[in-house]
């Protein structure tokens, strides 16, 4: 952005260019005129609001109502709010994944930003892969903005249980593939997972992301939990609009909030939330864009010393609706203060330091545990290093059976998504539950663009017998909502010529997670011969952002982000 144009603001700012600055203006004004504003109105600072509502994103079917609400905010604190539409991304109606849209998602609103006349702006999303872009896009841009989280769903009673997307989705149709329950309970729970508007109910990837952004520091406190259909969910986001307007022509960017130490803050509550394995590869790319590395060797490292204080599902039993009732994520950071980074600015202009020491004390210690009594003593993932995955690879330990960390396997190989969905429940297919169940071809380069697939299925023949756990490897993600012994994010990926293409029926392999290792005992002679037979599996689309993609995306341990648009 030009100097010239940083001294600027409202709608003098980024003018059009016809060859005549005064003109540029002067045929602004008169086209906002044409909205009805009046030029009082048009005389004030201009807040825009990023907002990615969508007919094919049922997680923001709420959104109009909180525009309106930053709206009354921005407007009752002297600015002038104008929204505009950015890229929706409804993780379950997207091909072949959300993921793969994410990084256009964050171009779009980077561009928006930077292109339109706005001297703040607020950002509302809520769905898996809208928080990261949305501020992965505000951190390239660097202009002053808030994040507001449209907040998760609310669980409902059904049969005596409470049900809430999407951990007892996976829950009841694993149940559904063992003959354990029939196609008409199916059907009635198929109706009952998902009654109110909100991202998922548990710590999914949704909720992960809403936690990360409130401990950067990019919302405001106490907002990330707040159930979608709560009344404060609208006092938050008039105050984030309000707020909004008092960043305008302050140093306070996402520049000075998103930091090396806010980063290292993030990954804390990642893991002590138990947070989604997708949560490390956005936090990767948020940071990416604000020139801070993620160091995996890292990760282990915090991970070892940061106790899970949250038992939400799917590794607890209860929702997100009740850790906002229980203190939210303040609760959270006030367990993690001694160590936590407390001279992180946040976009209220206060540290984090001094927020926690604003805040009233009560937690509710049924899902909120003391520091010195955590649920599990070590955070919920980890790292694998090892001849199998030499730059890493992710195993949300807080979410499998500490039974099968310690194992080695027989390696049963599918070569790629449409084999896993042609062979898994074969009645002749040779497999046991000592077995490692390992999917080639499935990550960021695949074709299939790293989809929540690593959640293999047990099995139908093992499901049948009683079954409900087994180690499964691939590069592909994993939804948060998921759980079970799986190793994902295995990089380099198979695609791109990794030692996971190597792999063949078989093949044993060896699993420590006390050791971070994976590894494949194959000696060097006979890998080095399946390497020079080996071919590439996906073929460089024509055009389109497909071809962007597949040219630019990065590996897993990178954040999958586009190379390009990683600040140096």
């Amino acid at each position: 952005m030009a100097e010239q144009d940083k001294q600027r603001h409202g709608l003098a700012r980024g003018l059009t260019n016809y060859g005549d600055a005064d003109f540029s203006l002067y045929l602004r004004r008169s086209f906002a005129k044409s909205m009805g504003y009046s030029a009082d109105m048009l005389a004030r600072p201009i807040v825009g609001i990023a907002q990615s509502a969508s007919g094919f994103n049922n997680c923001h079917r709420h959104f109009p109502e909180l525009v309106d609400a930053v709206k009354r905010g921005v407007i009752a604190a002297g600015g002038l709010p104008l929204d505009f539409p950015t890229v929706s991304l409804g993780e379950v109606f997207l091909h072949p994944t959300s993921m793969m849209f994410r990084n256009l998602m964050a171009m779009d609103v980077e561009e928006m930003i930077r292109a339109q006349p706005m001297d703040a702006v607020v950002l509302i999303g809520a769905c898996d892969k809208t928080v990261p872009a949305l501020l992965m896009g505000a951190a390239s841009a660097d202009l002053p903005a808030i994040m507001l989280i449209g907040g998760p769903m609310l669980p409902m009673a059904h049969h005596g249980e409470r049900l809430g997307a999407c951990t007892d989705c996976r829950r009841f149709w694993a149940k559904y593939r063992a003959g354990e329950i029939s196609g008409r309970d199916i059907a009635d729970i198929e109706g009952n997972l998902a009654t109110t508007t909100g991202s998922c109910a548990v710590m999914g990837t949704a909720s992960t992301m809403a936690s990360i952004a409130e401990a950067l520091g990019m919302t405001l406190p106490g907002t990330a939990a707040i159930p979608a259909v709560h009344a404060d969910r609208l006092r938050a986001a008039e105050a984030s609009g309000r707020r909004a307007v008092e960043l305008v022509g302050t140093a306070l960017r996402p520049g000075r909030i998103v930091t090396a130490q806010s980063i290292e803050n993030a990954l804390r509550v990642l893991l002590a939330i138990g947070g989604s394995t997708n949560g490390l590869i956005h936090l990767t790319a948020i940071a990416g864009r604000a020139g801070v590395a993620v160091s995996l060797k890292r990760l282990n490292e915090l991970s070892d010393a940061t106790p899970i204080l949250v038992d939400l599902k799917p590794t607890g039993q209860h929702y997100m609706s009740d850790l906002f009732a229980a203190g939210g994520i303040g609760a959270v950071l006030r367990e993690l203060k001694p160590l936590l980074h407390l001279d992180c600015m946040t976009v209220t202009g206060e540290t984090l330091g001094e927020r926690l020491a604003g805040e009233a004390p009560w937690v509710d210690r049924d899902v909120v545990r003391p520091l010195a009594e955590p649920y599990q003593k070590q955070g919920g993932l980890a790292a694998l290093f090892g001849s199998l995955a030499p730059n890493g690879a992710i195993i949300k330990r807080s979410a499998a059976d500490p039974l099968l960390f310690e194992r080695e396997g027989r390696a049963v190989v599918f070569a790629s998504l449409d084999d896993l969905a042609a062979r898994i429940d074969a009645p002749d297919l040779d497999v046991t539950a000592d077995d490692f169940l390992v999917l080639q071809n499935a990550g960021p380069k695949s074709g299939y663009a790293m989809p929540e697939a690593g959640y293999l299925p047990i099995p139908a023949k093992l499901a049948r017998s009683g079954v409900k756990d087994m180690v499964r490897i691939s590069d592909a993600r994993m939804s948060g909502t998921a759980y079970g012994t799986i190793v994902l994010h295995v990089s380099p990926e198979a695609a791109a010529g990794g030692p996971l293409a190597l792999v063949r029926n078989g093949d044993r392999i060896k699993l420590s997670v006390a050791e971070r290792r994976l590894d494949l005992l194959v000696d060097d002679s006979e890998l080095a011969k399946r390497r020079a037979a080996h071919r590439p599996f996906a073929a460089m689309p024509a055009r389109g952002y497909a071809r962007l993609y597949m040219h630019s995306v990065l590996q897993a341990e990178m954040g999958c982000d586009f190379d390009f648009l990683r600040k140096a």
